[in-house]
């Protein structure tokens, strides 16, 4: 039963009791017998008539707003899985999932308290806490750096020193963008040999498959399915983690305030999207079909392509055995160190600014598998 149906059911219920009420006091009383004779000595009192039963109390969902880093797609699948599976609604929420226009817009719509949850980068969220935003990550999903280069697998780029020589396509400003001298450094890449050119994102796959460029930096899940399954190519990925760009991606951000005033819908939401994220594990084609529901516009094939890809980045060395939005402190050190390093970044910041485990569920049943 809906919120507003069960108001309607107790108005209508307590009208009712109120109607039966008056006409019990307006009915004229049963007239006195003169003859009747009064009970024998020792009988037993007439019972006294059965009370009606209080009408039960509904509890009101609490509304939640959520904001997604992007558009409805197989990596952010979790927090639609929990909407129609029912797994906000048995924690008593109200959750309304939102599309969003990338981790910046997102963690900036947090931070003015648009919206009261969403879904960020943590590269990003660390960069806004630098320059004095009250946001703060709750749960880490890509745990694992999900940049990488994208190259076609006949290619013949294989390592990342293959890279030198080649043209790589990388859309300025972005997570992949800025952390590119970490990941030329980590592999021993001589980065005067690697010619990089600004892209458009949307257009990346595209450039790839035409032989424009030898290779794509962005986020795996987001390229790798468009050369495959759009473009028909075999696709390679040289991922940044791999040459110890160890960046904490997409988690689970609210407002400090929110921190505060209501931890307990914090804790429930989070616990309801870390069980929906589990069951796309286990149930991928049915996810598809869920994600579809939010968005008519999905190619399956794709959503699925993202889906599995998205795997690879839940669980880092340090995050191993750990439930599925618990987040390490060396992870979150490394990436404010390549925050400081490369991003532009001077403000001092400590994990412990960006990021809290306090609302994380424990229990086996929130650990994902290692493997992918």
């Amino acid at each position: 039963m809906s919120a507003l149906d069960a108001r309607r059911f107790r108005r209508l219920l307590g009208s009712g009791i109120v109607g039966l009420a008056l006409l019990a006091a307006c009915a004229p009383s049963p007239a006195t017998s003169p003859s009747a004779a009064p009970p024998p000595a020792g009988a037993a009192a007439p019972a006294a008539p059965p009370v009606a039963a209080a009408a039960p109390t509904v509890a009101r969902a609490r509304p939640v707003s959520m904001r997604l880093d992007w558009l409805f797609q197989g990596p952010n699948a979790g927090f639609m899985v929990a909407k129609d599976k029912g797994y906000y609604e048995q924690a008593g929420l109200d959750v309304t999932i939102g599309a969003g226009q990338g981790s910046g817009s997102t963690a900036q719509l947090i931070a003015n308290k648009a919206d009261q949850i969403g879904f960020s980068d943590g590269y990003t969220v660390a960069a806004s806490v630098a320059n004095g935003m009250g946001i703060k990550v709750v749960a880490g999903i890509y745990r694992r750096n999900p940049s990488a280069v994208v190259v076609l697998a006949d290619s013949g780029i294989n390592t990342p020193k293959d890279l030198e020589g080649k043209t790589v396509g990388i859309p300025t400003g972005g997570a992949g963008f800025t952390q590119w001298p970490a990941f030329l450094k980590g592999c021993n890449v001589d980065a005067d040999k690697v010619q990089v050119v600004n892209i458009d994102p949307a257009a990346a796959p595209a450039t790839l498959l035409q032989h424009r460029v030898d290779g794509i930096s962005g986020f795996a899940q987001g390229f790798v399915p468009s050369v495959e399954i759009k473009g028909g190519q075999a696709a390679g990925i040289l991922w940044f983690a791999d040459c110890g760009v160890n960046v904490v991606s997409n988690g689970i951000i609210v407002h400090d305030d929110l921190l505060r005033e209501d931890p307990a819908l914090i804790r429930d939401f989070v616990a309801a999207s870390i069980k929906g994220f589990l069951y796309t594990r286990q149930q991928p084609d049915e996810t598809v079909a869920i994600v579809q529901k939010f968005s008519s516009t999905v190619d399956p094939a794709v959503a699925k392509r993202e889906l599995e890809l998205s795997w690879q980045t839940w669980v880092t060395p340090t995050t191993a055995g750990q439930p599925l939005g618990w987040m390490s402190e060396q992870d979150w050190q490394a990436t404010i160190d390549i925050l400081h390093q490369y991003g532009g970044v001077s403000t001092p910041l400590e994990p412990r600014q960006v990021y809290t485990n306090d609302f994380v569920p424990s229990g086996p049943e929130y650990v994902p598998p290692s493997g992918t």
